[in-house]
């Protein structure tokens, strides 16, 4: 809900999604839920339908998917972080992929000089072979980084079910997918977005002022919305 030229973070995204052709939305909430609740309600005001449920452990990434199962209707969906923000057209483009692929599994990535601070992604290809979380500073040799964006087949759900908690005590969706990259023969799909492409990690307190000051990007964000 952080403010950006006026509007909250989370609602440039939920822009993107509708633009992308999404109805019904899952919106995983924690500290100040009341205000996202408030702000976004049932989705009318977007024409949209969103639904909330509540990670009351902060267990990871996979801990947020895994509460999310029983809301998901569809043999395949759509994951996006909250403080992720890029191109609308990147939404589209992964869609695409997977409606003219049949992919089960889609991972975008991001380029980065060196992805110490995000996940390190290993290619062959258009595929993953595998991904490091938080490599350490200088110790990758890829400039893939997890984006944050994903498709995946309701195949994830049991996987994430039976995986021990990382050594920061959380459920790992990276860990997630090596498993079934290496153990259920998965077939994840890369859509790599461009060296330039614009993203925004709001994780990054300089990256969210940057971004407020600047305007360039905003207007064609504003023009899609």
């Amino acid at each position: 809900m952080i403010p950006l030229h006026g509007k909250p973070i989370l609602e440039f995204i939920i822009n993107g999604l509708v633009f992308a052709g999404f109805e019904n939305i899952i919106i995983v909430v924690g500290y100040r839920k009341e205000q996202i609740i408030e702000y976004f309600k049932e989705g009318d005001k977007w024409g949209i339908k969103i639904e909330y449920i509540e990670q009351k452990e902060l267990n990871g990434t996979g801990g947020a998917l895994l509460i999310c199962e029983d809301l998901i209707k569809e043999d395949h969906f759509f994951l996006t972080w909250g403080d992720i923000l890029v191109s609308y057209d990147v939404y589209k483009e992964i869609i695409n992929t997977f409606e003219k692929e049949d992919q089960d599994f889609i991972l975008t990535t991001n380029f980065m000089d060196d992805p110490y601070k995000g996940a390190a992604v290993y290619s062959e290809g258009d595929y993953c072979i595998g991904i490091i979380e938080k490599p350490g500073k200088g110790k990758s040799n890829s400039n893939l980084n997890n984006c944050g964006i994903f498709i995946f087949s309701k195949e994830i759900f049991p996987v994430l079910k039976n995986l021990k908690p990382s050594k920061r005590g959380e459920i790992e969706l990276s860990e997630a997918i090596n498993y079934g990259i290496n153990q259920r023969n998965w077939k994840v799909r890369i859509v790599k977005m461009e060296k330039d492409q614009f993203r925004g990690d709001f994780g990054n307190i300089k990256v969210y002022e940057q971004m407020n000051k600047e305007i360039d990007w905003l207007e064609e964000f504003n023009r899609l919305s």
